[in-house]
């Protein structure tokens, strides 16, 4: 999941999980959600850098992790350019 980054950058594990997050399928998440939990997932949801989950996969991983109500999703960060 993290084959193009050096080393040290892919041993910040908040990086790997947010990127089977977004590149996972649905057995990828069952393993990464009974090995890490419900809260460690959500904490590195709450921490992703901007564009690294799709829109598609912020929605659903609000709503898997119970952290949004239907319709109720916030929006993903956004890249700063100052």
């Amino acid at each position: 999941y993290l084959w193009w980054l050096k080393p040290g950058e892919a041993a910040k594990p908040d990086a790997a999980i947010v990127q089977v997050m977004e590149l996972g399928d649905y057995s990828d998440a069952l393993r990464l959600e009974a090995a890490l939990g419900r809260r460690k997932l959500a904490s590195a949801l709450r921490s992703a850098a901007p564009g690294r989950l799709s829109p598609r996969s912020w929605a659903y991983w609000h709503y898997r992790l119970g952290l949004a109500e239907p319709g109720r999703v916030p929006k993903p960060p956004r890249r700063s350019y100052a």
